[in-house]
């Protein structure tokens, strides 16, 4: 698969979501899970799924969206939290305590260390790069989360934070 192959598989995934068909959306994601795809062509097909209206633009897309997300996290596929990552990142900008909120629940759900990487790099880590104070009072509560693996997102997203500033 190449770059502009995922961004056109992430729009087909989208527009299937958009439309409520989660189930069909998520048949056109499995095969790309299934494999070894690399996390750049993955992160593709998040930003697209991510890019779709929230809460106070389209309350029912933002669902569908969500939904979509917590049927891929089910799945607890190592790609699957590259596209959820990548989905919340793109969602940073209109929806940070949103974001941090989905992120968090999606660690505490996947319940191993890479999903806490892959998630600390695409969701606190950028935040904190972009929205340096919010994101901070944000993740400050993490560092005393009961969950080993929220706690272990903090430091991956400070060091995404401080190789980036």
């Amino acid at each position: 698969m190449r770059a502009q192959e995922a961004s056109e598989l992430g729009e087909r995934i989208a527009a299937l979501v958009q439309s409520g068909r989660l189930g069909e959306a998520y048949e056109l994601l499995a095969p790309v899970l299934a494999q070894r795809t690399p996390f750049p062509l993955l992160g593709r097909i998040g930003e697209v799924i991510g890019a779709e209206p929230l809460e106070a633009a389209c309350p029912e897309r933002s669902r569908r969206v969500n939904g979509f997300l917590d049927i891929i996290a089910a799945e607890r596929t190592e790609g699957g939290w590259v596209v959820i990552g990548t989905a919340l990142g793109r969602q940073l900008d209109r929806d940070l305590a949103g974001a941090f909120a989905r992120c968090r629940h999606y660690i505490i759900a996947a319940d191993v260390w890479y999903a806490a990487d892959i998630l600390g790099e695409r969701v606190p880590g950028p935040a904190l790069v972009a929205h340096f104070q919010p994101a901070l009072a944000l993740l400050a509560p993490w560092r005393q989360d009961d969950n080993r693996w929220v706690r272990r997102a903090v430091g991956v997203a400070v060091h995404f934070w401080a190789k980036r500033v």
